[in-house]
């Protein structure tokens, strides 16, 4: 397996084929723009929380509530993390105090909306879910339907990314 395709080593050999030929003819970046030609509007955390909280109520209106959602910068895609779902327990007092985070990644800041969404269903199903089992993946794709070829896009978008160090310019909107 070529070096290139770390994000794509759990794919079968036939997509990580289709993958490196489009990289070999300098094609992987167009294909994405292809695929995905406009960026989503979710510029800041105060947007990002709406985001969230409005897909978190049509999906999972009894799930703990998050105390914060943020765009981080700490986040890195070296260590295989996207976003991040904290649970924090502190005793304030004679009581145990909880709260939820959901941190994005600003990576996904200037990406097409499909990205940015497939983060936070999977971020949103951690509050369910803590372990990526078969119930974790039944609720990304009851959230989201393309949830897995979404993230096999997002995959070959980090791959893009790490060989060029771009992978989308879109114009600036007026």
């Amino acid at each position: 397996m070529s070096q290139s395709l770390a994000y794509l080593a759990h794919y079968p050999e036939h997509l990580q084929q289709q993958i490196q030929q489009l990289i070999d003819n300098n094609n992987l970046g167009d294909w994405l723009r292809t695929r995905y030609p406009h960026k989503h509007n979710v510029s800041n955390d105060n947007d990002l929380r709406q985001y969230t909280m409005a897909l978190k109520n049509q999906y999972m209106k009894k799930a703990q509530p998050l105390s914060k959602v943020i765009y981080d910068p700490k986040i890195h895609v070296m260590n295989h993390a996207l976003g991040l779902h904290s649970y924090v327990s502190r005793v304030q007092g004679s009581k145990l105090k909880s709260k939820n985070e959901l941190r994005v990644s600003t990576l996904f800041k200037h990406t097409p909306e499909a990205f940015l969404n497939m983060i936070v269903v999977h971020e949103l199903a951690h509050l369910k879910e803590k372990q990526h089992n078969k119930a974790f993946y039944q609720l990304c794709t009851h959230m989201l339907p393309d949830y897995h070829q979404i993230e096999f896009d997002v995959r070959v978008y980090l791959t893009e990314l790490e060989l060029t160090g771009h992978v989308f310019n879109y114009p600036e909107e007026a």
